[in-house]
């Protein structure tokens, strides 16, 4: 018994060695400190770091830096880099790398002209060590990403622009680190420089040329493969940290280019973004701050003045010099307060790459202990002033958002967005969903409702349970990307009546619908499908047909009508389109008059929308098929239509969707018809009062008679 006990006992000696016993305690550190910090106001990510302080080797040396723990630091690190580059707005990017080029040289030179006089003239240490320290002040690791990811703001400008100027900064602070180690070691030659720019071209070259493409592949060839998606991404990630290393560069930097090369093949709101992120902010990512934090050797105040004196020196230029960084380039480019206060914060915490050069300077003997120990002390303060920042200017800019004009985004409460998917086809469910997913609203507080209607017979009852069963499957293939799904099944006559009476029901602002099987000759004489639906509902209506993944296309084709931008639903559609294009970092080419391009063009500018705009004057609606030469496989088709008693509609609308199917089969392609009625302004006495069967009986009697006239042609 008393063996047993003492076996139990050592279990628990300090540092703890039990695989398991470590694992669990670093579970419980980061499922309790943010609770208990959250509590103060306190930020998770500060909690994550002082727990590590508390339980490293030291402070009560519950833990030490094994290898696992290692591992995972590392991982989460490559993982921050990752989302960053994931998450970055390209088109946003793309609109102001000159604003990221800028401030990548605000951020660099700053630090580096402040910190170079005080290192080399305040503190005496000599030319390499000094223009090592003062580059180690122009690094930042974007310690303080996750927040502006959780709190939505990912996409904002300052972010885009700090973000691309981190990845310019670091690089050129990591080939200082290069040559000066490579002069200290006797190596630096003509040889050495045209060995780094070789290897870097070719690492560049990999990433942007050959990985896109071949991601392209993989996702469309194991489409269902949801599982492989995930291994698939994280091995791009590990393997573009390897080729990195090997052209002589920080794993992060190629952590950042797998970011950037998987950013439009991986949607923001999609499945596998959702798991992406998941399993990096619960795991890996508090990983790495924890091991932050285990660095930190708060001792290091007690060893003499001179100690105190580098830490505090060091500390206070880090800060300075990405303040005024970050004052610059508000100055310049005319930012708010907020804006430049968020980008201090995400450009003043300093932790992978800084450390990565001390270590280097001090293990090459160019930096002596001090500087070790200051550094480590300052990761730790620039951290937690860091997240400060960045919580406190990331909640003022949501909040500004959210006080903003919802009307010049929605035509309705964000909050009360109600998406209505009808199936016919089980085969087209996923895609269909995977539309709903992209286009929802966030804010959202519904959730996406899939209807199948079954025909009022004697069957009717044991029909309606089948199709619950067979739609069950699809609640877990949306939940996975965090979207809510309900189910509904209902009797009707026939499934124009059953849809229009449900969206009235749960007052659907949208509803999608798969594309069409051919009409038989009974069918066009009494009256499509299709048509029906449309003429019994005024909702926004998609009409949507997927040919390949929509991660896998390159960009959308839009055509619009005269007049479409008088519709009643224009900004309700244009809401969802544009939020379709974002999602997908697609570019889009418009087709239209001068005007409806024009109004695209307002809407865009008004409400801030970063997507790529190109038009092309088209007005000849009788030879649509002439926009041939413009299509290519890997566009996806928008067909701006309209119901046929709208504003915008012509009767060269009617068979578009049928040659768009016949000379465009392997495009993608959706068909929009827009809101008819402004619902906020209609009288409730009338609501159920329709003209569609009057309408519908119209064009039956002129199909007849169209049919008739066939007959009697010579």
């Amino acid at each position: 018994m008393n063996s047993y006990l003492e076996k139990v006992l050592h279990e628990f000696d300090l540092p703890l060695q039990n695989p398991v016993l470590v694992f669990s305690v670093l579970l419980f550190i980061i499922l309790l400190s943010p609770v208990i910090l959250r509590r103060f106001n306190i930020p998770a990510i500060i909690g994550l770091i002082i727990s590590g302080v508390i339980v490293g080797p030291y402070g009560f040396n519950i833990l030490e830096k094994n290898s696992a723990i290692e591992l995972f630091s590392t991982i989460g690190l490559l993982y921050i880099m990752f989302i960053a580059g994931l998450e970055l707005d390209l088109n946003e990017f793309k609109a102001h790398r000159n604003k990221s080029l800028l401030f990548g040289f605000f951020t660099f030179i700053i630090p580096l002209g402040l910190g170079f006089p005080v290192t080399h003239y305040l503190l005496g240490y000599g030319f390499d060590a000094s223009l090592l320290i003062s580059s180690m002040f122009a690094t930042h690791t974007l310690v303080a990403y996750p927040i502006v990811s959780r709190l939505g703001i990912a996409k904002n400008q300052a972010v885009a622009i700090t973000v691309g100027g981190t990845i310019l900064t670091d690089t050129a602070v990591l080939v200082i680190l290069a040559v000066i180690t490579g002069k200290s070691e006797g190596a630096l030659d003509s040889e050495f420089i045209i060995r780094m720019g070789v290897s870097l071209m070719i690492f560049t070259f990999i990433m942007f040329w050959l990985v896109p493409p071949f991601a392209k592949w993989f996702f469309k060839k194991l489409e269902s493969e949801k599982q492989s998606h995930y291994i698939f991404v994280l091995s791009v990630v590990f393997f573009a940290a390897f080729l990195a290393e090997i052209a002589g560069v920080e794993p992060i930097i190629g952590a950042f280019m797998a970011g950037l090369a998987l950013n439009k093949l991986i949607p923001h709101s999609s499945t596998l973004m959702n798991r992406i992120e998941f399993i990096g902010n619960s795991l890996f990512i508090p990983f790495f701050l924890i091991a932050v934090g285990m660095l930190v050797d708060v001792s290091v105040l007690l060893r003499g003045p001179q100690a105190l004196i580098v830490a505090a020196t060091l500390t206070v230029v880090a800060l300075v010099g990405k303040w005024f960084a970050a004052f610059f380039t508000q100055i310049t480019f005319k930012y708010n307060s907020n804006q430049r206060q968020l980008i201090f914060g995400l450009s003043a915490s300093h932790a992978a790459a800084t450390l990565a050069v001390i270590t280097v300077g001090f293990k090459a003997g160019l930096l002596d202990e001090n500087i070790l120990n200051g550094t480590i002390l300052l990761i730790l303060i620039t951290c937690i002033v860091a997240s400060f920042a960045t919580e406190k200017a990331a909640k003022k800019i949501v909040s500004d958002n959210e006080s903003e004009n919802p009307s010049t985004s929605q035509p309705k409460a964000n909050s009360a967005e109600h998406i209505l998917v009808p199936i016919a086809n089980i085969e087209n469910v996923e895609s269909l969903i995977d539309f709903g997913i992209l286009i929802k609203d966030k804010k959202s507080l519904n959730p996406i409702s899939i209807l199948s209607v079954v025909t009022n017979n004697e069957e009717a009852e044991a029909n309606i349970l089948k199709a619950r069963n067979k739609l069950e499957a699809f609640v877990k293939h949306a939940s996975a990307s965090e979207t809510k799904v309900n189910i509904v099944a209902t009797i009707d006559h026939n499934p124009a009546s059953g849809i229009a009476r449900i969206s009235r029901e749960i007052l659907a602002d949208i509803i999608i619908l798969g594309w069409p099987k051919k009409a038989g000759v009974i069918e066009k004489i009494i009256g499509e499908k299709m048509d029906s639906i449309l003429h019994s509902n005024d909702r926004t209506t998609f009409v949507s047909f997927t040919a390949n993944p929509f991660n896998t296309h390159k960009r959308i084709i839009m055509a619009m009508p005269p007049f479409a931008e008088s519709e009643v639903g224009f900004v309700h559609w244009m809401v969802k389109v544009m939020k379709f294009a974002q999602e997908l970092s697609l570019p889009i080419l418009l087709f239209s008059n001068s005007e409806s391009y024009l109004a695209v063009e307002t809407f865009m500018k008004k409400n801030k929308v970063s997507v790529g705009l190109r038009s092309q004057l088209f007005t000849d609606w009788d030879d649509f098929l002439i926009l041939s030469k413009y299509i290519n496989l890997n566009d996806i088709i928008f067909l701006i239509s309209a119901r046929k008693n709208s504003a915008s509609y012509i009767n060269q609308l009617d068979g578009l969707p049928s040659k768009i199917e016949k000379h465009f089969p392997e495009n993608s392609r959706i068909v929009v018809f827009p809101q008819l009625y402004d619902r906020c302004n209609i009288n409730p006495n009338y609501e159920d009062i329709s003209a569609g069967p009057l309408i519908k009986g119209i064009e039956t009697v002129q199909k007849i008679g169209k049919g008739i006239g066939h007959i009697f042609k010579p």
